[in-house]
């Protein structure tokens, strides 16, 4: 709205201000670049661009540039509202596109009758292409940082998980038995105490620093679930047998952290009794391109803890899903009073 003003008036013509803001070109020309700028920004370009229908929005583009070509608002304006130049006494050449004017003569009617030639309008045209770009550098810029608002968002969300993922698998319980054992250890002087506490610690560091990676080497899962199974068994009665086994070559492979210690741990939790006697088969078998895991364990657990089991374990089929889609097989079965789970993972 201001271009005219500032480049149709000066200092001098400050009379000319007002018959300028009357005049329906200078409304036309204002418009014109408006309804260009606003259609585009916020119908075109997300409606078009952004979703990568290019060949439709350069449609719609070259109809708008058809308009602006047509209508003309800048040459229309300049020409029709601020008219011809003037030229004053000392200066009566005429302007170039009318040439020379004979004064008589059967050719000076004539020639006075013809009509100015419309010349081509290249300022509107380069206003056009800067509403143009101008909306399109808008966009991309809101869209960038919507982007990165996601991704901070999606950061924090994995973080948040993690956390929550550390949470459930710290078991408070597990936690502090282990310690009232370990305490109970070092009140009768026993030479496991030490150990112990080193089981608990390499537990803890694994934990706490292998939890946020998305895969971690087998071997120091596999030496993780070893300190959690013998820090078990300080608990455990005579009663539970444990059947732990691990083969094949376990260097230069690698897993997601804690997806067999989620079956492990519901082990522990759902497959024992203080009065019956337990049996406890794991088994971990690492081939070229694959690792199998197996796991068996008698059914002692209640309707509740049954449900809560539940919950953890559709929480890692969910896992397993994310980390290994199409390459990952999870069998779980409940039959004759035994708790079987075959998993099979793809490396």
């Amino acid at each position: 709205m201001s271009l005219p003003l500032i480049f149709m008036t000066g200092p001098s013509e400050e009379n000319n201000i007002t018959p300028l803001l009357l005049s329906p070109n200078y409304w036309v020309f204002n418009f014109s670049f408006l309804i260009v700028f606003y259609l585009n920004a916020s119908y075109l370009i997300p409606r078009f661009f952004l979703k990568k229908k290019y060949a439709l929005y350069l449609t719609y583009l070259a109809i708008l540039f058809t308009g602006i070509f047509f209508l003309q608002p800048f040459e229309r304006l300049f020409t029709q509202t601020l008219g011809p130049p003037r030229f004053s006494e000392n200066n009566r050449m005429p302007p170039p596109e009318f040439g020379p004017s004979p004064r008589f003569g059967p050719g000076a009617e004539i020639q006075r009758r013809r009509p100015r030639p419309r010349l081509f309008d290249m300022v509107s045209i380069f206003l056009f292409i800067t509403v143009v770009a101008l909306g399109l550098t808008i966009q991309i810029a809101q869209q960038w940082r919507i982007t990165e608002k996601r991704a901070i968002q999606a950061e924090a969300d994995k973080a948040n998980a993690e956390l929550s993922f550390l949470k459930a698998q710290i078991n408070p319980h597990f936690l502090f038995n282990t310690l009232n054992n370990i305490y109970s250890l070092a009140v009768m002087q026993s030479p496991q105490t030490a150990e112990s506490i080193m089981k608990l610690s390499n537990i803890m560091r694994h934990v706490t620093d292998e939890v946020s990676e998305n895969y971690v080497s087998l071997t120091s899962e596999v030496a993780c679930i070893r300190d959690y199974i013998d820090l078990q068994k300080l608990r455990l009665s005579k009663n539970v047998q444990i059947n732990f086994s691990v083969t094949g070559n376990l260097e230069q492979k690698s897993i997601a952290p804690l997806v067999l210690m989620t079956f492990i741990e519901n082990i522990f939790k759902y497959g024992i009794s203080n009065h019956e006697r337990a049996v406890i088969t794991i088994k971990l078998q690492a081939k070229a391109n694959l690792i199998h895991f197996f796991c068996q364990n008698q059914l002692f657990q209640t309707t509740r803890t049954s449900e809560r089991a539940g919950i953890g374990l559709a929480n890692t089929q969910q896992r397993l899903d994310h980390l290994y889609p199409n390459k990952h097989n999870l069998e779980i079965d409940r039959e004759n009073n035994l708790f079987t789970v075959n998993l099979t993972l793809q490396i």
